[in-house]
């Protein structure tokens, strides 16, 4: 069975599957925990908000540092070590606040998590890309739907079991939830791994900075972050707010409905990519973006405004895996560095995009739909950089 799994890409492609589900659990599960975390530890929301702020902020830093680093430890070193570091911090979170201080074992865990989810974030889909298939693209748009159902699944997994066995099991369920990321860490060990630069010469950093096709993947990245979490973020509270709907069914009809129909699209187009060509897809999801959003804002019809937040989730579903692969194919010498950066913007845009909503609602009285309304701004951008490559490219 072993050198079964150590000859099969095939295996690597689960691995990889299974890497970006524990990204998943990583980034959601202390989210859903927030006000037993507050109850159980007498946390205020400030200190609530930090754990959050302090996950992206380790991450960003991850990204940034990944550049350099890991082609130096390689590539097997680096991901078994994110998955052990996953692991450590969800376990942390049931352990640590009791034999520190409480608040202090949280961000500890939380640093340990974060350093593994932003490591996973860089190499798992280079992995994925230097894995030898015929269809690159399916390959990764499927690759990155498994993040969308790893949160759909944590989420329905974590209601359940809190309500089934009580909100003071939740270390128990930490400590579960970690068997993922150690599973997972036993097999990268044994699975083969592809050369990412695939015997090239990898682009330096200086000479990657100076292609003007990279700085507008970048910003392609950046709009691509901010598009899916200014509705994602935002969703179940403009649900509760705006529209008047009760929390339970504003979680269910937003965030949760919003991810399965981002997966669905990313595992549609992993299916029939061969059919598909990717910049067609990636324009009219662009389109179909901006027309969710302006749907979204119609508050006189809240089931307009429902399917809006709903469909955007499917809209923007291949926009970051569809960045990735762009990317790949047009500088196929860019290497861990590119990769790196990418995740780097999309990080960024990940925290732009929400940041943008509430500000403008907060100029606005309030008003949720105000802040949807500006965020229009960063699907329109990405309709703009997608022509703007396929202009160069087909110049070039």
């Amino acid at each position: 069975m072993t050198e079964r799994i150590r000859g099969s890409y095939n295996a690597t492609i689960a691995a990889s599957y299974l890497g970006y589900i524990t990204q998943a659990i990583v980034n959601n599960f202390a989210p859903l925990l927030f006000l037993i975390l507050a109850r159980d530890f007498s946390l205020s929301l400030a200190q609530i908000t930090v754990i959050t702020t302090l996950n992206f902020a380790v991450q960003l830093l991850v990204d940034l540092l990944s550049a350099r680093v890991v082609d130096r430890i390689g590539y097997r070193r680096c991901i078994v070590a994110a998955h052990v570091l996953a692991a450590a911090g969800l376990i942390g979170m049931a352990v640590l606040p009791r034999i520190m201080p409480p608040y202090a074992g949280l961000l500890t865990s939380v640093v340990l998590y974060a350093i593994g989810g932003g490591i996973t974030e860089v190499l798992i889909s280079p992995i994925v890309e230097a894995c030898p298939t015929r269809r690159k693209e399916a390959a990764m748009s499927l690759l990155h739907s498994f993040y969308c159902w790893g949160h759909v699944g944590l989420v329905l997994l974590t209601t359940a079991f809190l309500a089934a066995f009580g909100e003071h099991t939740w270390p128990i369920l930490a400590c579960l939830w970690a068997l993922i990321p150690l599973g997972n860490m036993v097999l990268f060990t044994q699975v083969p791994l592809a050369d990412v630069n695939e015997g090239r010469e990898p682009l330096s950093l200086r000479r990657l900075l100076g292609q003007g096709t990279f700085w507008l993947l970048l910003g392609l990245m950046i709009c691509a972050g901010a598009s899916e979490q200014a509705m994602s973020q935002w969703a179940s509270a403009f649900a509760e707010s705006s529209l008047h709907i009760s929390k339970t069914m504003g979680d269910l009809a937003g965030p949760c409905v919003f991810a399965a129909l981002m997966g669905l699209s990313r595992a549609l187009y992993g299916k029939f990519a061969h059919k598909i060509p990717l910049r067609g897809f990636m324009l009219g999801s662009s389109v179909l973006c901006i027309l969710c959003y302006l749907a979204a804002m119609q508050t006189g019809s809240p089931v307009l405004s429902m399917v809006g937040c709903a469909l955007c989730g499917f809209s923007v579903g291949i926009f970051w895996p569809g960045t990735f692969s762009m990317a790949a194919m047009t500088l196929p010498g860019g290497g861990t560095a590119m990769y790196a950066l990418m995740a780097l913007a999309g990080d960024l845009g990940c925290s732009a995009g929400p940041t943008v909503v509430g500000l403008v609602a907060d100029a606005s009285q309030g008003r949720l739909q105000a802040g949807l309304g500006a965020s229009v701004l960063f699907p329109a951008m990405m309709l703009t950089g997608i022509l703007l490559i396929s202009r160069r490219k087909t110049k070039q």
